[in-house]
This record gives structure tokens, C-alpha cells and sequence, in this order.
């Protein structure tokens, strides 16, 4: 899942329904939908407009209004500068696509996550194909659509505020695919090992329902494991994306919910309830937790610290400890058993308090960094730069963080 820790606070959530499967299309023109309707003057080509992107690949984009099975909602189309559907090839190998990224003008969020999203990409495809990432060409992926898709898809993420992402199972779909490999049964092996630990089924006229952008897209936002129900809170706004196929049966469609989750103010705060997942080890080399740390954070987990406890007969032992929100504690719970040497964790239920908060890029004589402000009352109360983006400057300019931090400090006001 991307590091998106930085980007959290009072979330909203974004929830995908997956009967229908899931495309990049149907992803990027659900959301569409929701900006929309949260903003009537939303433009999605005005979104990509600032970057530069499209006009780098020569494309364009068609965003209408359309229907699948009677259900209406958003298409979204790449064609050429000519006005034809652009399934070209152009960019095809990850450093064309890293470089591509890197010479737009993306906010540094997006750069990065679009980034992360093709890596993992590239290193699933050469797992296929037992090769490394640098030989993987990725074919229909590396096409035109599929780099807007995903960065448009990224693009949205952060107009939106990063919402959590949690997924209903999904629908794969059945039979065979037409790729530059041949005819493949549904799913292809990239998807199938994108959709490694995500919760799927099969329904419906045979046709491939997930894509591989698709799939790609639910594993780096959702993290491949935050499948839930329908979580309790106010529903702001629907989005309904389309796909190209209008099948008899099931409306080629996704439908998207922004979701407020149940956490009420109290007094000037936000409050919700997650839970703790906990277990005492006495038994596990100290160097160990840091990779079991790195993973639940990377699937989503709000924090995971350690604390040094003693136990029955005076043993020393460290007690590791992972928030998270209520939907994910049975996860986090097997992960720990699972990665660690521990034969049983505890759950319980926390009450958090906290300020509302928020992420925004500010430019800096440093360059870009992202800060994050702390809101009271409506007016920042305070605010922070964040630590990756200080580490990245110091490391590229050769200058002590210490020097990073107090010369952005100074001009953000912090």
C-alpha cells in the first residue's frame, strides 16, 4: 500500500463496490464523477491540464456522460491528439515512464505514488516473466491510456484529500483475454499475482472484468488486504464510472461512495474508535521488528510502536503494539502472528482523540515539501514539514537536516 501515513488524519473513506470488477476507466471516471459533484465546476482535463502530462504523450481526454445496463454514469477516454482512442504504445519500459513522471509537473504526492504504482508493476511482470524489472516492456500497460489512467487515477487521490480506500470483494470475471502474450484465461497472471490477498469471486458473461491497471490500482491504494464491508457514516457523494463493454447482465460499471466515517466532534475535536493489536515477545531478535513494523504500516495500519515491559520472572520482553482502524484488526492480528515468533496477540478498542488535519505542497527555496497542518476552529493551529520530503532534500543537496528543517521552518512559518 503507498505510505500514505503522512497523508492521514480525519480521512474520508472512499469505498468501491466490485460487483462489476474494476478497469482504470471505471476508477478514474468514478472519482471524476465525485469531484463533480462535490465541485460543479471540475474539470478532470483541467486537473491534468497543470502537469503538462497529456501533451507529453500526445493525448487527450473524452470525459462524458454515458450509460451500461441503464445505470448512468462517467466515461473516460484517452485518444490521440488526432481524436482517435489512443491504445498506442509509446512509453513502454519503467525508466521511459519514471522520466515521463519526473518531467511533469505532478504535485510530488502523485509523482510519487504514480511512480510506486508502475515499480510495482514493473516487478510483477518480471515475476511473470523471470526477468528483472529493468527488462520488463509493459505492453498494454505501458500504453498512452493506462499511464493517464494511473496518474489520472493518482491525480484524483489527491484532490480529494488521499482518502482511505476500502474495497467490497471483487469480480474477475471468467473465460479468456486477448493480450500481446496470447490468449490468457481470466485472470491473466499479472493480475492474478496483483490480486495476491485481495478478496475476489466470479460472476457473470465470461469476459475479463479486473484489469491489470485495475488490480494494480486496488493494491497500491487499497494495500491488496483493505476488504471490508460497507463501513458506518455519512454518505457524501456517489460516483459511477464506466467501462467500455455494455453487457447484458451485469452494467460494466463502478460504483464509487465518499464516505464521512462515524466520528462525531467532541468539544473541538475528532474523535473515532480503532483498535489496538497487541502481543508480548521475549522470544524474537530485536532486529526483526523492524521489518514487521515496515509492513503494517505499508498495509495500512495508523501506527505500530514498541515498548520495552518485563515479564513473569523478571524477563525482559518488548510488547509491539499496531493501531488500526476497527475493519483491519483481524489482519493486523494475523499478521503479527504470523510474522512474528508471538503464540497469541490481544485486540481492544481505543478512543482517539484528535485534530482535524491536512496535506498541501508548499515550494520552498528548497524545493517542494509537503506540510501538515493541524486544524482548530476552522484556522491552522499548527503546522509541520514532512520529515521524507526534509530527508530527500538534505540527501540531494548534501546539506545537514538540521539545516533542511530550520530553513523550511523559517519560511513556511512553522
Amino acid at each position: 500500500m503507498l505510505g500514505t501515513n503522512g497523508r492521514r488524519g480525519a480521512r474520508r473513506i472512499l469505498y468501491l463496490n466490485g460487483a462489476a470488477g474494476i478497469s482504470g476507466d471505471m476508477f478514474i471516471g468514478a472519482l471524476s464523477d465525485i469531484a463533480a459533484s462535490l465541485d460543479g465546476s471540475f474539470s478532470l482535463a483541467g486537473l491534468f491540464k497543470k502537469t503538462g502530462l497529456l501533451e507529453s504523450i500526445q493525448a487527450e481526454l473524452s470525459v462524458r456522460k454515458d450509460a451500461r445496463g441503464g445505470l448512468t454514469g462517467v466515461k473516460v477516454d484517452v485518444a490521440d491528439s488526432g481524436g482517435r482512442l489512443h491504445h498506442g504504445h509509446g512509453h513502454k519500459n519503467l525508466s521511459d515512464i519514471l522520466g515521463l513522471l519526473n518531467r511533469s509537473d505532478l504535485p510530488q504526492a502523485v509523482r510519487d505514488a504514480a511512480s510506486q504504482a508502475f515499480t510495482l508493476l514493473a516487478e510483477t511482470e518480471a515475476d511473470v516473466h523471470g526477468v528483472t524489472p529493468d527488462e520488463i516492456y509493459f505492453h498494454e500497460v505501458g500504453a498512452a491510456d493506462s499511464v493517464a489512467d494511473i496518474t489520472g487515477a493518482m491525480l484524483l487521490m489527491d484532490h480529494l484529500g488521499w482518502p482511505e480506500v476500502i474495497s467490497s470483494p471483487v469480480n474477475v470475471g471468467s473465460g479468456t483475454v486477448n493480450c500481446s502474450h496470447g490468449v490468457l484465461p481470466v485472470p491473466a497472471p499479472a493480475t492474478a499475482l496483483l490480486l495476491k490477498g485481495m478478496k475476489i469471486f466470479s460472476s457473470g458473461v465470461p469476459m475479463e472484468r479486473t484489469t491489470p491497471t485495475g488490480a494494480l490500482l486496488l493494491r497500491t491504494l487499497a494495500g491488496g488486504n483493505a476488504f471490508g464491508d460497507l463501513p458506518s457514516g455519512k454518505v457524501l457523494c456517489v460516483g459511477i464510472g464506466l467501462g467500455s463493454k455494455d453487457t447484458p447482465d451485469i452494467p460494466n460499471a463502478l460504483v464509487a461512495m465518499l464516505i464521512e466515517p462515524d466520528r462525531t466532534g467532541t468539544g473541538r475535536f475528532l474523535h473515532d474508535e480503532p483498535s489496538i493489536v497487541e502481543a508480548n515477545i521475549d522470544d524474537m531478535n530485536p532486529q526483526d521488528f523492524a521489518r514487521i513494523a515496515d509492513e503494517m504500516l505499508e498495509q495500512g495500519a495508523l501506527d505500530v510502536w514498541r515498548e520495552n515491559i518485563m515479564m513473569k520472572k523478571g524477563r525482559l520482553a518488548v510488547k509491539l503494539c499496531c493501531l488500526c482502524h476497527a475493519h483491519d484488526a483481524d489482519r493486523f492480528a494475523e499478521m503479527m502472528l504470523t510474522g512474528t515468533t508471538t503464540l497469541g496477540v490481544r485486540i481492544s478498542q481505543a478512543r482517539r482523540l484528535f485534530f482535524e488535519r491536512k496535506t498541501d505542497e508548499a515550494m520552498t527555496s528548497l524545493g517542494p515539501v509537503r506540510v501538515k497542518s493541524a486544524i482548530l476552529d476552522g484556522r491552522t493551529f499548527k503546522i509541520t514539514p514532512e520529515y521524507d520530503d526534509l530527508l530527500k532534500i538534505a540527501n540531494e543537496k548534501d546539506l545537514p537536516l538540521w539545516s533542511v528543517r530550520k530553513t523550511v521552518e523559517r519560511e513556511i512559518g512553522a
